[in-house]
């Protein structure tokens, strides 16, 4: 009887000693892969710049495109509104175009990139509440929005291997021609799409303690 009775309190003991054994490997392999994404993250952080060289050898499918604005998709807006559109130039027929309408400086900085995205956002959606403006910020909250939308947009592509250039300089009126862009569509800007030539520089960022204030 105390043989059957100390066999079954080893056995009790193994059996807690393997769960301990493979509960201790699980969570270790979770940390594990946590801490790599993590790590991955602060990479696509570190490692995104705004390229102005780009190699005109690599180019990007309409599969990749898709992928990269299907993630851009989760971008937060107001009320869920999703005001943000993409205009997106691959031919190089509408590539070309496009070039031409964002100055000469941003034209040969681009030169290379195999896609030129043209971001709009619609009026009247985001900043309010039953067709009324909510505060004084108005279309404001789209612009807000827009901007959300094309930050994801530039951490996915990085994230994907790819480099972009945000530019404000263009002509609004010949894009709006150019894709067809209704009138109740703000245009903002134009993002190229493409891998980096040669690495850029880092720029300077300014003192931490002028940028954050804590209460």
């Amino acid at each position: 009887m105390k043989k059957n009775l100390l066999i079954g309190i080893l056995a009790a003991l193994l059996i807690c000693i393997c769960c301990f054994c493979v509960l201790t490997r699980i969570s270790q392999k979770n940390e594990t892969a946590t801490d790599k994404a993590r790590v991955a993250f602060e990479d696509v952080l570190t490692t995104r710049r705004s390229v102005r060289s780009y190699d005109a050898t690599k180019k990007i499918s309409e599969a990749e495109v898709r992928e990269l604005l299907t993630a851009v998709q989760e971008a937060p807006s107001w009320a869920n509104q999703q005001p943000t559109k993409y205009y997106v130039a691959m031919s190089e027929e509408k590539v070309a175009a496009v070039q031409e309408l964002v100055g000469p400086n941003n034209k040969k900085n681009i030169a290379g990139a195999p896609v030129l995205i043209v971001s709009t956002y619609e009026k009247g959606k985001s900043g309010f509440f039953q067709d009324k403006q909510t505060n004084e910020i108005g279309d404001g909250w789209g612009a807000y929005d827009n901007g959300l939308s094309n930050c994801y947009l530039i951490l996915q592509a990085r994230a994907m291997g790819f480099d972009t250039l945000i530019m404000g300089m263009r002509d609004a009126d010949a894009l709006r021609t150019l894709f067809d862009i209704p009138g109740n569509e703000e245009v903002m800007a134009v993002i190229s799409l493409g891998y980096r030539a040669d690495e850029p520089r880092t720029p300077q960022h300014r003192p931490f303690d002028e940028v954050v204030k804590f209460f």
